[in-house]
C-alpha cells in the first residue's frame, strides 16, 4: 500500500466513521502530499503495513496536525479548521505550510502510535462483561493492552443504555447510548476487586501536555467526542503501568488471584503489537487458559479489525473449556454494536 494509497482508505474510514472534515483533509494529503521532504522520506522507510488496519500512518499525520491547532502553534492552520468551513485550495494550502513549517514536530510526532482512547468502545465491553457475569459470579480482575490514559479502565463506572434497556451501576459518571442491535445481555451485579492496564507510551490524562495527545487523536468536526473525554478523565480510576504488554501480561496471568475472573482485553490495539508479539502473547493466554479452573476462570475478550469492513469483531474466548464466542460486531468508536452473544 502507498502512502497516497493509505490516505484513500484512512479517508474513507473516516467519512464511514460521520467525519467529513478528516474525509476531506486525508483526500488533499493523499492528492498534494509533499514528496522528497523529509516527511516523506520516514513515511517511506516504514516498514509494514502503514495503513487503517496497520501503522495508521495517516492518522498519525493528521493527529500531528491538529495536535498544531490545539496549541496554538499554527494560526493559519487552526484558521482553517472547524469550526470554520473554508473551500479545499484554502485548506490544502494550510496544511502544506503546516507540514512545512513544523516539520521537526510532525516527525517526533508520526513516531507514537496513534492514541484514540474513545470511551465509547466501552459500550461493547460493558456488554462482554455482563455477558461472563452470568456464567461466572465472580468479582472481576481487569487487563487491559494498549490502555493509552486508561479511560476504558473504568468501564465498570459508565452506563450502557439502549431504549428502556440499560447496564451499569445507578450512580454511573456517564452515559453510552449506542445505535443498538441484538438482545442486549441481561444485568448482572459487577465487582471489580483490581483494575490495570499497560501501554508502551501511557499517558496522564489529568496532565495537560499528556492530554493534547488523546484530544489530537478526536477529530476536529466531533466536539461530542471531546465531551464524553472529559467526563471520563474525571472518572479515572486504575494505574497504566509503562511497558511492553506481553512481557507485562505474563505475570498478570500468573498471579490471577482464586475466586475472580481475570478478563483480559483490548480495543483497537492487537493491530499496533508487532506479529512475533501477537504469537507470543496468544500462546500465554491460551497455556494460561489451560491452567483455568471454575474458581479461577479466564476470559480473553478482543474488538478488532478483521478482514471485514463493517467495524470491528468483537470476540470472547473463555476458559476453561477454551470457549469461542463470537459476541458480534460494533463500530471503530463505538456509535453502534451489532449483538448477538
Amino acid at each position: 500500500m502507498t502512502l497516497a494509497d493509505a490516505f484513500l482508505a484512512q479517508a474513507d474510514a473516516c467519512r464511514h466513521l460521520g467525519s467529513p472534515f478528516m474525509g476531506r483533509l486525508l483526500s488533499l494529503l493523499a492528492q498534494h502530499w509533499p514528496t522528497d521532504s523529509a516527511l516523506d522520506r520516514r513515511c517511506a522507510l516504514w516498514s509494514g503495513d502503514i495503513g487503517p488496519r496497520g501503522a495508521s500512518l495517516p492518522l498519525r499525520i493528521a493527529g500531528g496536525l491538529h495536535a498544531l491547532v490545539l496549541t496554538g502553534r499554527d494560526a493559519g492552520l487552526a484558521a482553517a479548521y472547524p469550526p470554520a468551513h473554508v473551500s479545499d485550495p484554502v485548506l490544502c494550502d494550510a496544511l502544506l505550510a503546516a507540514l512545512t513549517e513544523h516539520e521537526t514536530f510532525m516527525l517526533e510526532w508520526i513516531e507514537s502510535a496513534p492514541q484514540t482512547n474513545e470511551v465509547r468502545r466501552s459500550s461493547a465491553l460493558i456488554a462482554a462483561a455482563h455477558w461472563i457475569a452470568a456464567r461466572h459470579d465472580l468479582p472481576f480482575v481487569t487487563s487491559e493492552l494498549g490502555a493509552s490514559a486508561g479511560l476504558n479502565l473504568a468501564w465498570d463506572r459508565y452506563v450502557l443504555r439502549a431504549g428502556d434497556r440499560r447496564l451499569g451501576p445507578n450512580d454511573g459518571v456517564l452515559c453510552l447510548s449506542p445505535d443498538w442491535s441484538g438482545p442486549m445481555p441481561a444485568a448482572r451485579p459487577i465487582t471489580l476487586a483490581q483494575r490495570r492496564g499497560v501501554d508502551l507510551n501511557p499517558l496522564d490524562a489529568r496532565d495537560p501536555a499528556q492530554a493534547l495527545r488523546l484530544f489530537a487523536y478526536l477529530w476536529p468536526d466531533q466536539p461530542h467526542r471531546q465531551d464524553l473525554t472529559r467526563a471520563a478523565i474525571d472518572a479515572l480510576d486504575g494505574p497504566v503501568d509503562r511497558g511492553d504488554a506481553i512481557d507485562w501480561l505474563g505475570p498478570r496471568l500468573s498471579g490471577a488471584p482464586e475466586g475472580h475472573v481475570h478478563l483480559v482485553y483490548h480495543t483497537v490495539a492487537w493491530q499496533y503489537f508487532p506479529p512475533a508479539a501477537q504469537a507470543r502473547g496468544t500462546a500465554m493466554i491460551e497455556a494460561a487458559g489451560a491452567r483455568a479452573t471454575a474458581s479461577r476462570p479466564l476470559a480473553w475478550f478482543a474488538m478488532e479489525a478483521d478482514d471485514k469492513s463493517d467495524g470491528a469483531a468483537l470476540t470472547l474466548r473463555l476458559w476453561p473449556g477454551d470457549l469461542r464466542i463470537t459476541l458480534g460486531r460494533a463500530d471503530f468508536h463505538g456509535r453502534w454494536v451489532r449483538w448477538a452473544g
